[in-house]
């Protein structure tokens, strides 16, 4: 019996193909990075730029109450899907939209892979909490996902190995695929992988890291990815309080994509 899809799952596909692309926010809840005084402000600018849901983890340990009140201060900001993006069982709580239901395919460490899955399961599915299923895949330079989860990175010239990982995941029944530099990369991942990958699979495929500049937005969407992710670009930006500014990138860089896609279509 084939698998009902979620609201937030088809919310997602629908934007997706009224755009060609969707703009994902990554909102790390990290203790030492929240501000909860600015955080609701920053939420309400990235939502009115035009991104179109929120993901909510990070690589470093927090616990559910803290991660409650994150999520709490997102819903102050906007009324879009939160989606838990979590890096262990932590960051699980019900209180979300959704849940990336995660594998980092090429980490070294069971854990990782199934071990954290196997033992989040049973009240996931007791919580009734929407899921979906994502391969996680970790290209150089990997950041601290890459590090936290033993990762064994794929090298940035070597496209046909994110292919191989990203076919398997389809094959295997995954519903999206995430290739993922790491938060704060130089720069994004290969515009060549992308497209590699794009030519071998059909399910969506998340590109993250490192996407710092519009024109490497549209650029990685050009190549093929339905969902592009950014986070770290909004982070000094949100400590010095400049939340028109914030606007203003999110608007711009959604606008660029736009543009590309345009064009392409003419």
């Amino acid at each position: 019996m084939p698998k009902n899809i979620g609201k937030v799952h088809k919310y997602l596909l629908e934007i997706a193909r009224e755009q060609n692309f969707a703009h994902l926010t990554l909102i790390d809840p990290d203790p030492m990075k929240v501000n909860f005084d600015s955080l609701p402000r920053v939420i309400k600018a990235i939502d009115e730029g035009g991104s179109s849901a929120f993901m909510l983890g990070g690589s470093t340990a927090f616990d559910r109450f803290f991660l409650e009140k994150v999520i709490n201060a997102i819903k102050e900001g906007s009324d879009k899907p939160i989606i838990l993006f979590p890096g262990n069982i932590a960051g699980v709580t019900p209180k979300a939209d959704a849940l990336f239901f995660l594998s980092v395919l090429n980490s070294r460490n069971p854990y990782y892979i199934i071990g954290a899955q196997m033992i989040s399961s049973p009240f996931i599915k007791k919580w009734g909490i929407e899921t979906i299923s994502l391969a996680y895949i970790l290209v150089e330079p990997g950041g601290t996902a890459g590090f936290v989860s033993d990762a064994s990175l794929i090298p940035r010239n070597k496209p046909e190995l994110a292919v191989c990982y990203a076919t398997a995941a389809e094959l295997i029944g995954f519903d999206m695929v995430y290739l993922e530099a790491g938060s704060g990369a130089d720069s994004p991942i290969p515009l060549k992988m992308i497209g590699a990958v794009r030519k071998f699979i059909d399910i969506p495929i998340i590109v993250g890291g490192g996407i710092k500049t519009p024109e490497q937005a549209a650029s990685v969407v050009a190549a093929g990815a339905t969902f592009i992710v950014q986070g770290t670009k909004f982070e000094e930006e949100a400590k010095l309080g400049q939340f028109d500014k914030i606007k203003k990138m999110t608007q711009i860089t959604i606008e660029t994509i736009k543009e590309g896609v345009r064009r392409r279509n003419m």
